[in-house]
């Protein structure tokens, strides 16, 4: 595994190995286990969309690990300034370690794996979101003690969340149900690695996916840089496509609720079941930092 692009890329074993890697390096972490494993390396973050988990989260994991985190602005880099992809990875392969980036399009996280010569991680795209579904999957292995026999639902946009949890959740075992409005459906290339698996459903019925499920998940109906769109996808979402009191009616009565966060409570998620859920959300945000620290671990690593 030379860079996380996107969890299409990973095996099951791989991403379990991850896991296991990231429930390591917390039980470390909690217990005041020091872990310098890459003292001496260098992560440059690229962030062409803010961020506070993903900036926080990889900043202090680089530190616990000894290494340095190395903050860079789209604003303050040539290829903000239309400098190509493949030079900024050259230039950037002969001063740092490894390279995050949060940015829009996909191609500019797989031209910097293709022309640079260090490890990439994917911190946020259009397409997926990598990191991310890592943390929610440990966090559902260490609330549930597995995935076998599980069901994963999502409800609301086909963004790169739902991309994401469809590939993880299915990779490792569960059976995952999502439910979108037409038109908003997941991406082509997540929905054709679906058809594999019987144990995939796309509905547009927020109570049909939500039926027995074990984890629901949701996330904002516009992500950032549709802002111009919220007002016609609230139109399209209100009403329907939000985790409320009802939904969680036809779920398990043990059921969990992760929202990746920010969260537009009375939107994509009622007060009282964010609030109802909030440990395991926020358990989910800690997680973060360790299973990103994993991913630097096993990519950056002598």
């Amino acid at each position: 595994m030379k860079h996380l692009l996107k969890l299409l890329d990973l095996t099951k074993e791989e991403i379990i190995e991850l896991l296991d890697l990231a429930d390591k390096l917390k039980y470390e972490s909690k217990n005041g286990i020091e872990h310098p494993i890459l003292k001496g390396k260098t992560l440059g973050m690229i962030f062409q969309k803010s961020s506070t988990r993903t900036r926080v989260s990889f900043e202090t994991g680089m530190y616990q690990l000894g290494g340095y985190p190395l903050f860079l602005s789209s604003n303050d880099l040539q290829i903000g300034r239309g400098e190509p992809v493949q030079d900024t990875a050259r230039v950037l392969s002969r001063y740092i370690d490894g390279i995050m980036i949060r940015t829009f399009e996909q191609k500019e996280v797989e031209d910097l794996a293709e022309y640079g010569s260090i490890p990439i991680i994917n911190g946020l795209t259009d397409f997926c979101h990598p990191c991310q579904v890592l943390a929610d999957l440990q966090t559902i292995r260490e609330y549930k003690t597995g995935f076998d026999g599980l069901k994963m639902c999502y409800i609301g946009d086909g963004n790169n969340m739902a991309n994401s949890l469809i590939v993880g959740g299915l990779k490792v075992g569960m059976k995952v149900s999502v439910a979108c409005p037409e038109g908003y459906e997941p991406a082509k290339e997540v929905l054709d690695f679906a058809k594999q698996y019987d144990c995939f459903e796309l509905t547009t019925d927020p109570k049909q996916a939500a039926k027995d499920a074990d984890i629901l998940f949701t996330d904002v109906w516009a992500s950032m840089g549709q802002e111009e769109e919220s007002v016609k996808r609230r139109t399209v979402f209100q009403g329907v496509y939000q985790i409320n009191d009802e939904i969680m009616a036809v779920a398990k009565p043990d059921a969990m609720v992760q929202h990746c966060l920010p969260a537009h409570r009375g939107e994509e998620i009622t007060e009282a079941v964010l609030e109802a859920h909030a440990n395991e959300i926020f358990d989910e945000a800690e997680n973060r930092l360790h299973a990103q620290k994993a991913v630097l671990v096993k990519l950056m690593a002598d």
